[in-house]
């Protein structure tokens, strides 16, 4: 078992679930409160399928690559990894930017569906809720996957982490359930999305790397420093620390300039926006112009 994979797996696992879980627990704990808990199977249901879907669509997609040869492999594999960062980051910025108005939104999306009186209508909310963050923590875990398929046991290592960290988020869902206060979400939210800023930057300078072994990059491919005397990344060289860099942060001790200069990019660029103070919203300016005569 990879200890750095492991880590990297958890750490997406978790963060992914403990949003999903987040999203089911406000809205069992506000149909309870408005004396609706026979309503559970429905969000139950919802929030099965969209499970299934998630995983299904990370499975076809983790037995397409299987079935490629070179160089579409690494065409593949490259976009793969590209995706996934994608995804990663527009998830952050928009769980930052809605996370003060996700329970309201919540709320009202369930009061619409007991007034429409649907059967179906509470399946379809958590469904539509839950497989948004399924979907993105599904191509996230392909990508880190991916990149763990050059080290032995890697993307074992990888989806063993995320199921654990799932499990972790199921716990903590139950306690959001119940009203306990586990943990400051505000506070995890932040340094776990730190956290995937650097594992997503490592997705996008592998990528990058994929891309020059398939010939699509030809510029900036020398060898920017070789280090591997000192910190090697490569399981023969015996060093965890250096295995541990490479699993979580993309780390390679013989990084070509292409890549080296694509990971400070991604890191630097989106870190620098991420922590950002968020702006207060305006309020919608009141008009001040008198009405038409005769109006």
């Amino acid at each position: 078992m990879d200890i750095g994979f492991l880590t990297t797996g958890l750490l997406t696992g978790l963060r992914e679930g403990v949003e999903a879980a987040l999203i089911v627990s406000i809205i069992l704990a506000y149909l309870a409160r408005t004396g609706n808990a026979r309503r559970f199977g429905r969000i139950w249901l919802g929030t099965a399928a969209a499970v299934a879907l998630s995983a299904a669509v990370g499975a076809i997609l983790w037995v397409s690559i299987g079935g490629l040869t070179s160089p579409a492999e690494e065409y593949f594999e490259g976009s793969a990894m590209l995706l996934a960062a994608i995804v990663v980051t527009w998830m952050l910025f928009w769980m930052r930017r809605t996370a003060a108005n996700i329970k309201g939104e919540l709320h009202a999306g369930v009061d619409r569906a007991l007034t429409d009186g649907s059967v179906w209508a509470l399946s379809i909310l958590a469904f539509t809720a839950v497989v948004r963050e399924g979907i993105e923590t599904s191509l996230f875990l392909l990508g880190q996957a991916t990149a763990a398929t050059t080290e032995e046991a890697g993307a074992a290592s990888t989806l063993v982490g995320a199921f654990i960290g799932i499990l972790i988020a199921v716990l903590l869902g139950y306690g959001f359930y119940r009203g306990a206060r586990v943990i400051n979400l505000a506070r995890f939210f932040r340094w776990t999305g730190v956290a995937l800023v650097f594992i997503a930057g490592g997705l996008v300078s592998h990528a990058a790397h994929e891309f020059i072994d398939a010939g699509l990059i030809g510029v900036g491919t020398a060898t920017a420093f070789d280090i591997s005397g000192v910190l090697p990344h490569e399981p023969e060289g015996g060093n965890l620390l250096g295995q541990l860099l490479r699993a979580v942060f993309g780390y390679t001790s013989t990084p070509e300039w292409t890549t080296l200069v694509t990971w400070i990019v991604y890191v630097v660029g989106v870190l620098a926006l991420y922590l950002q103070p968020m702006k207060p919203r305006s309020p919608a300016p009141i008009s001040t112009s008198l009405p038409a005569p005769g109006a």
